[in-house]
């Protein structure tokens, strides 16, 4: 792990020279190469179209309708440029290419999923099991990379009407946007512009508004649906200092069902609950002591957030998945090594938890919490899978 300064919690950043190893999915999302189908195995992977020149557009013919088994779960892997199928059960039961790097995924009631990739959106029928798009980005973002800071696609979330996706791209170096797809068309109709590394893309109940989380510019960005115009709220419970080099920075943010403000885990130790009408931040104390990355809230409040382990482990404690009633009460499940999102069950009784998380003691799996008993089982699936949603 690298070293830091720790005159005080609320100052803790990286050395200089050491930004470059600042986790991904919140701060760590993998290093090198990644080697295309790796440790998959590819089903009906014929994609009808590849990327195209900026600005351009890509249709396809609608195939038969389908839906896949009730429960399956899809997680994008983020080490092998696929989606993988997985059954909660047994494990993975197949994977399909979709491009360079697969981040966030959203997945629509017509069962289309939409991946976001260093390269474009990818559509993938889910019945099928096949990709049928690649929608390339209008952003310049430099040359397709892998690793912790390539450039594209990051967090994604689906209109509720189903008629836009938005997905926020990064900018290597520079802040972010967010573009906005025609679902029915399959092109980019527009661009507004975000903070840095829009790792989180959420969107309120009724469609009005779209949240964009920037993890290196510590905010989120509100975008009115309607006009596109941005509107900038700065969260940064422990400050500033330090900048992109900082650990105490937003990762993932969920919307809460009751009041639609915004929940932003930090460090197990503060949920900061953003009122988007009037930009104002209040803080709640938590209790797991652990850096955190991804997190999700159930129709009935409960908020389910991923602890990655320590930032520093003389101090804090190893990576778990924190359960938080919407009266405040937390249940912290330990988790064997360090993970990176969630999605829960329709019944609400299991909580799947990605492990492709890339400092050391990734996973190539996830991990199954029983959420009535507290007890884990292992489960392979893919390749560092990051991004996960529940057919």
């Amino acid at each position: 792990m690298p070293k830091f300064r720790r005159p005080s919690r609320a100052a803790r950043v990286l050395v200089p020279g050491a930004v470059a190893a600042v986790l991904l999915a919140g701060c760590a999302q993998g290093s090198g190469e990644a080697a295309s189908g790796a440790g998959t195995t590819p089903v009906g992977a014929s994609p009808t179209a590849g990327p195209a020149g900026p600005g351009s557009s890509v249709t396809v013919t609608p195939g038969p309708a389908g839906t896949a088994a009730p429960g399956t779960l899809l997680v994008t892997d983020f080490g092998s440029d696929t989606v993988t199928f997985v059954d909660p059960a047994r494990g993975a039961t197949g994977s399909v290419e979709v491009g360079t790097a697969p981040y966030g995924l959203a997945v629509g009631e017509d069962g289309r999923a939409w991946v976001a990739t260093a390269e474009g959106v990818a559509v993938v029928d889910t019945a099928r099991r096949e990709r049928l798009a690649l929608i390339p980005y209008r952003t310049a973002t430099g040359p397709v990379t892998t690793g912790e800071y390539r450039g594209g696609g990051m967090g994604i979330a689906l209109s509720p009407d189903g008629r836009r996706v938005y997905v926020g791209v990064d900018v290597p170096g520079g802040n972010g946007t967010l573009e906005v797809v025609d679902t029915a068309a399959l092109k980019v109709t527009d661009t507004v512009p975000v903070g840095r590394r829009p790792f989180d893309v959420d969107v309120s109940r009724d469609g009005a508004e779209v949240y964009a989380t920037g993890h290196d510019s510590f905010d989120v960005t509100v975008v009115t649906a309607r006009t596109l115009e941005p509107r900038r709220i700065e969260v940064a419970p422990y400050g500033t200092e330090g900048g992109p080099g900082s650990w105490l920075k937003p990762h993932y943010a969920a919307v809460r069902p009751s009041d639609g403000k915004l929940l932003l885990p930090f460090e197990g130790e503060r949920l900061a609950v953003v009122d988007h009408g009037t930009g104002r931040t209040t803080i709640e104390p938590m209790t797991a002591n652990t850096h955190q990355h991804g997190t999700t809230v159930t129709a009935d409040g409960t908020l389910l957030t991923v602890g990655t382990g320590p930032i520093d482990p003389d101090v804090e404690r190893g990576p778990s998945l924190t359960v938080r009633t919407p009266g405040g009460a937390e249940r912290v499940h330990p988790l064997e090594g360090p993970h990176e999102d969630v999605a829960v069950s329709r019944d609400g009784r299991t909580a799947y938890v990605t492990g492709g998380f890339t400092r050391d003691g990734y996973g190539d799996g996830l991990t199954v919490v029983d959420l009535g008993t507290g007890d884990t089982r292992r489960l392979p699936a893919g390749s560092r899978p990051l991004g996960i949603v529940v057919l």
